[in-house]
């Protein structure tokens, strides 16, 4: 018997938030043929292109779920794609695009430093990978309120915003650790106890108000802002974990289950 328009349309409900999915897959493999791509002509714009598309991908991949949540279809076939999608958009793709802007110019003066680049940014990669693997198996055992380590979205905007913010490639040694420096740094923030806040703690006066001054902030320094802005957030909740270990309780810690 052939399917009813209903079925028909219940169906295609349940592949909308797939459909979303794949459109993050779509950017996060544009960035990847950008950087190949740019990798021995070392194009600012196209360098500043892929990392943009790193972002979209960030969009459609918060999309993908309230998609799912808005027309009640959720399914563990929507949480493993999303998980695979993320290893590849926010793993693999920043990983390579860093790899290719901060090295590929330095190949054939510093072959060695090329492999420490290498091994630097698949050390983000990894510790984007265990991260995920990490969330998957604590959804429900963690307060909702506080990530445990940096989440992949935002370690992958991360190292993305200094792309964004000096798109020419690396072309001195300095400039390739700090690179390696960083890539380490994000990967090693992802797999700690760190607490960072999520978007489901509480909003108060603060925070409008904090998102009043990132907007006044970003008109003022434009793409530079990206990068004072995961600064400081990288600083703030390091400073709010030490806070809590010295017995602060001026914002609520997180719960701690016994599973």
């Amino acid at each position: 018997m052939k399917p009813s328009s209903q079925q028909r349309l219940a169906r295609a409900k349940f592949a909308l938030p797939s459909f979303v999915t794949l459109l993050s897959i779509a950017c996060g493999f544009g960035s990847i043929v950008i950087s190949v791509d740019n990798a021995h002509i070392g194009a600012p714009d196209d360098y500043r292109l892929a990392a943009i598309l790193l972002v979209l991908a960030g969009v459609f991949d918060a999309l993908d779920g309230f998609v799912a949540r808005a027309t009640n279809t959720q399914s563990s076939f929507g949480v493993q794609l999303d998980s695979i999608a993320d290893v590849m958009n926010f793993g693999c793709a920043p990983g390579l695009l860093l790899y290719c802007y901060g090295f590929a110019q330095m190949s054939a003066a510093h072959p060695t430093l090329v492999r420490m680049g290498g091994l630097a940014c698949f050390i983000f990669v990894a510790c984007g990978a265990l991260r995920l693997a990490r969330f998957n198996v604590m959804v429900g055992r963690t307060d909702p309120r506080y990530f445990v380590g940096m989440p992949i979205t935002a370690g992958a905007a991360c190292v993305a915003s200094v792309v964004v913010a000096w798109p020419d490639p690396a072309t001195t040694m300095a400039q390739c650790f700090a690179i390696i420096a960083l890539m380490v740094a994000v990967g090693t923030l992802m797999v700690s106890t760190v607490r960072f806040p999520s978007s489901k703690h509480p909003r108060g006066k603060v925070m409008l108000a904090l998102l009043a001054v990132c907007l006044v902030l970003l008109l003022l320094l434009q793409t530079r802002f990206f990068v004072l802005f995961f600064l400081l957030y990288v600083c703030a909740t390091l400073l709010l974990n030490i806070a809590w270990r010295m017995g602060w309780e001026g914002i609520a810690r997180p719960k701690v289950y016994e599973d």
